[in-house]
């Protein structure tokens, strides 16, 4: 399932694949102030009507991300931590994996079993 998240500063695409008990939400676009509170109701509700004990969310084609965004993480993985799923990030490149290292924010989801690695593969 895909949905176009249009604002301000463009557009935001996720893309939901769901197989076995893990999925994979891909993000295409900016993440800011205008579209992590779409991208946050996406993931809060995909976190409470999905039974995949494996969320992974895949940042490859994310060329900006801002403080909003990574709050949007960050509340997600609550989320799946108390609904005892697991929710890892993928494809993080460039600036976008320089803010999560300098910010710490990075250990706080390779601490529950994750791993930042290379893009995952486009086929599902």
């Amino acid at each position: 399932m895909e949905q176009a998240i249009t604002t301000a500063s463009g557009v935001l695409e996720v893309t939901v694949n769901h197989g076995g008990d893990s999925t994979i939400v891909r993000v295409s676009g900016r993440i800011d102030i205008d579209s992590s509170p779409d991208l946050r109701d996406r993931l809060i509700a995909l976190l409470h009507a999905q039974p995949s004990t494996i969320i992974s969310v895949d940042l490859a084609q994310v060329p900006y991300i801002d403080t909003s965004g990574i709050a949007t993480l960050i509340q997600a993985l609550k989320i799946a931590r108390h609904s005892k799923s697991t929710l890892c990030l993928q494809g993080l490149t460039g600036s976008v994996l320089h803010l999560f290292q300098v910010t710490g924010v990075l250990a706080l989801f390779e601490a529950v079993g994750c791993a930042h690695g290379a893009p995952t593969s486009k086929a599902s």
